[in-house]
C-alpha cells in the first residue's frame, strides 16, 4: 500500500513538471524576441566615392562587411538607427580593381594610426538629419549626414573631408603611390581630400 502510494505522488509530481514545461519554453521565447526593427539583421550597404586628377573623376567603391557592435534594434527605423555602434574592416574594401583596393589598403588606410577598422556611433536629431561620430587614424570627429526613409528603407548620405582626421599625410601618401594615374592631360597628378558617403539600410 506504501509502495503504491509513492509511486502515485512521483507520477504526479512528473505530470506537474510536464504540464509546466511549455509555460517556461514560451517565457525564453519571449525574452529572445528582438525588436520590430534590428540593424544586425537588415541589408547594409556602404558605397563611396572618392576623387581623382584635376578633372576630379569618380571612383566608386564600398565596404562589403559592417558590424553593429551595440544597440541597433528599436520598434521603428529611426529608433534602430539612433546610437547604433558600428565597426567596418578596411580590409573588406571593394572597387572591383584588386590592384586599387590593395593600393586603398597599404598606402592610404596603411599609412594611418590604428586604423584597422573605422568604427563610430550614429545619431539621429531630427526627421532628415543626423550625424556619425567616426573615429579614424586615432582620431574621433562628427560627420553630419542628411537622411530620408522610404517604408523600411533608410537612406544616408553624406561627404567627408578626409582633413578633419588629420589624413592629409595618408592622402598625399595614396598620391604617390597613384602618381601616373591620377594625372590628368594638364600632367598634375591630384588625389581629392573629400569622400561623397552613401549608405542604406533595407530592414526585413
Amino acid at each position: 500500500m506504501k509502495k503504491s502510494l509513492l509511486l502515485l505522488l512521483v507520477l504526479c509530481f512528473s505530470l506537474q513538471l510536464t504540464s509546466c514545461k511549455p509555460d517556461a519554453e514560451k517565457a525564453t521565447k519571449k525574452v529572445e524576441k528582438t525588436a520590430a526593427f534590428s540593424l544586425k539583421n537588415a541589408k547594409n550597404s556602404i558605397n563611396w566615392i572618392a576623387y581623382k586628377t584635376t578633372d576630379k573623376i569618380a571612383v566608386k567603391g564600398k565596404f562589403k562587411k559592417i558590424t553593429i557592435s551595440k544597440n541597433g534594434e528599436g520598434n521603428s527605423v529611426k529608433e534602430a538607427l539612433n546610437n547604433a555602434e558600428f565597426s567596418i574592416p578596411v580590409s573588406s574594401i571593394f572597387t572591383s580593381d584588386t590592384s586599387r583596393d590593395f593600393k586603398i589598403r597599404k598606402f592610404f588606410f596603411g599609412a594611418m594610426d590604428h586604423t584597422k577598422l573605422l568604427s563610430g556611433t550614429l545619431a539621429i536629431e531630427n526627421d532628415s538629419t543626423g550625424y556619425a561620430t567616426i573615429t579614424m587614424n586615432a582620431i574621433t570627429e562628427k560627420l553630419p549626414f542628411s537622411y530620408t526613409i522610404s517604408g523600411k528603407e533608410f537612406s544616408l548620405n553624406t561627404v567627408m573631408n578626409l582633413n578633419n582626421w588629420n589624413a592629409k599625410n595618408a592622402v598625399d601618401s595614396l598620391n604617390i603611390a597613384c602618381k601616373e594615374l591620377h594625372k590628368a592631360a594638364d600632367g598634375i597628378s591630384k588625389t581629392w581630400n573629400e569622400v561623397a558617403i552613401q549608405i542604406t539600410s533595407v530592414f526585413e
